[in-house]
């Protein structure tokens, strides 16, 4: 057996280098967790780490949409099945999102990502799109995770909005049974780890790799010791215990609240850079969304109340929904408290970024 000082001296060469890859690039950091909690319970939350303002509004959209994939004269168009509300990216892209079907989609920054070149055979989507597309199409993850496996298209990337880089994502479904998948682009191919163990995604490095990572913090044990810093691989291991560590309540209300205890023990502190890593940002916002309750929960970092949206009582008709918006404010400083389907305004449908 190794001694444990040896093996901690191992682990912690591994996040080091883990890390060193993570901060040679201006990536942005998120987090993403998924609770599987007692009688059915399943709740998935997010973290928006982003180093400016991020333009972040909330929509409902109905089915019925008519879109296209707004990657140029190949893009893949499709009429949305099921209604949705999401979070946006400058209202150019949705981030994030739960669908009618109590189906989750989570876009995170991924610095190693690279998606096939464009011009290809296979229709094209904007990267924009991405998340947006699986909420229309499909209500459970292995319904999305069999039709993505035959590529019907490739992803192409974008530039950052009010940036000199191209936009590098992967993906995270989940939806009510807690089955999980995450998709990622590396060296142009896409693969999909798929299954309920697969609760936790972050940032770099690839997934695979924080899988790898992860178990040496399994082996030590998170109540003797855990990561502390805010960089990618030691959010995955913190995480990674804490989402399992939690009590199974079989109160909706006690469970919601440890899980908006874990994604804040991953968020990173409002106002925090970190010299020489500007991978490292300030959370902006969380959201929780509870696949059984069909509620998603958001919270700003700044304003006092967190909030949320009923599914249930959304009409996502093709006849009589309406594509309605809720204004979050400069910062999302708006402020809300409650259920705030009331609050939101019926509004012409944003435009996704094209290439």
């Amino acid at each position: 057996m190794v001694a444990f000082p040896q093996r901690l001296a191992t682990l912690c060469m591994a996040v080091l280098t883990a890390g060193s890859v993570a901060s040679a690039s201006l990536a942005e950091a998120c987090s993403r967790l998924v609770y599987h909690g007692a009688n059915g319970q399943v709740m998935t939350a997010r973290s928006m780490d982003w180093v400016r303002e991020i333009g972040t509004n909330l929509w409902m959209f109905p089915r019925g949409m008519k879109r296209t994939g707004e990657a140029g004269p190949k893009s893949v168009s499709w009429t949305s099945k099921h209604g949705s509300v999401i979070a946006t990216g400058y209202d150019v892209s949705t981030t994030d999102g739960l669908n009618e079907a109590g189906l989750a989609a989570n876009v995170l920054w991924l610095s190693e990502s690279s998606y096939p070149p464009a011009g290809g055979d296979r229709p094209a989507l904007s990267i924009a799109a991405w998340a947006q597309y699986v909420l229309d199409n499909y209500a459970t993850v292995a319904e999305a995770v069999a039709a993505l496996s035959k590529e019907p298209f490739d992803v192409v990337t974008a530039a950052t909005p009010g940036e000199d880089r191209l936009a590098t994502l992967h993906l995270a479904i989940s939806d009510s049974s807690g089955d999980s998948a995450i998709v990622e682009y590396v060296g142009g191919k896409q693969i999909i780890h798929h299954g309920r163990q697969y609760q936790v995604m972050t940032n770099s490095p690839l997934f695979e790799q924080q899988l790898a990572l992860n178990s040496y913090w399994k082996e030590i044990g998170g109540t003797v010791m855990l990561p502390g810093t805010n960089r990618a691989a030691d959010r995955f291991a913190r995480a990674s215990f804490y989402v399992n560590a939690i009590p199974k309540s079989e109160n909706a209300v006690e469970a919601l609240a440890s899980v908006f205890g874990v994604i804040r023990n991953v968020s990173v502190p409002y106002g925090i850079t970190t010299e020489n890593q500007p991978n490292i940002s300030s959370t902006r916002w969380r959201t929780v969304a509870d696949h059984k309750r069909k509620l998603y929960f958001f919270e700003s970092a700044l304003t006092p109340n967190i909030f949320w949206v009923d599914l249930n009582t959304i009409d996502f008709s093709e006849k009589t929904g309406t594509v309605r918006k809720l204004n979050l404010g400069p910062n999302q400083t708006n402020t809300f408290s409650g259920v705030a389907n009331g609050q939101f305004k019926e509004s012409a449908p944003f435009k996704f970024l094209g290439i």
